[in-house]
């Protein structure tokens, strides 16, 4: 597996290097947003760890750019910026996970494992009136025109569907979706339903995802 790292600090670039080596991945550095851009552009990389406070260019912006030409590849920014709103602004931005300075090394392997785990495919279609959803062909259309997610959005808005009627709770979406079975900050999910509702292009009258306060979602008939 091969791993970019973006940092501009030397000691926690040499730590992850050396951490990440020793167990089998490759790994690239890069020391500023431009030449991360530049990297991420000359090879084809499995996972991609990116600091936010970049000379440059910023994470943020570099995690923008990358997202213009690869939807798929994960990453994830290793930050210091610790509030609900930055992170909500990451996961904005296209990064599939959001680990805040100083963290342990053992959390941030694992985190990087759930992002490399192949997703398992049911080989089934959902249908939620003018919305199906084909995991063969990995599409989803609704109201007859194709809508496009990333691969998390279009995970979480699988599962929905295959528990139809179903109370999904945050615990739950975040050990089955996310595949994280640690202490982990739910307040991602929500993050990634309101980015469903905009592209399905749901208004309050025609929201089909259902809030249950302080629980988690529903899909009812």
């Amino acid at each position: 597996m091969r791993i970019l790292i973006v940092e501009d600090e030397p000691g926690i670039a040499s730590f992850l290097k050396e951490g990440l080596e020793e167990e089998d991945f490759s790994v690239d550095l890069a020391g500023d947003g431009e030449d991360g851009l530049k990297m991420s552009r000359s090879a084809n990389y499995d996972i991609m760890l990116i600091d936010w406070m970049l000379p440059k260019l910023s994470g943020l912006d570099l995690c923008k750019e990358i997202r213009k030409r690869d939807k798929n590849v994960p990453i994830i920014f290793v930050t210091a910026r610790d509030t609900l709103e930055d992170t909500v602004a990451g996961l904005k931005s296209g990064a599939n996970d959001y680990i805040k300075k100083p963290f342990h090394f053992e959390e941030l392997l694992e985190r990087i494992r759930v992002q490399l785990r192949p997703i398992q495919r049911t080989g089934e279609a959902y249908k939620h009136g003018s919305l199906t959803l084909d995991t063969v062909k990995h599409s989803v259309d609704h109201d007859g025109k194709p809508v496009s997610l990333t691969q998390k959005e279009f995970a979480l808005l699988e599962y929905l569907l295959k528990n139809k009627n179903k109370l999904c709770s945050r615990k739950d979406i975040i050990r089955d979706v996310w595949d994280i079975h640690f202490e982990y900050d739910t307040g991602v999910i929500d993050v990634y339903i309101n980015s469903l509702r905009k592209k399905l292009g749901l208004d309050v009258s025609g929201d089909f995802i259902k809030t249950v306060r302080g629980l988690g979602y529903i899909i009812e008939d």
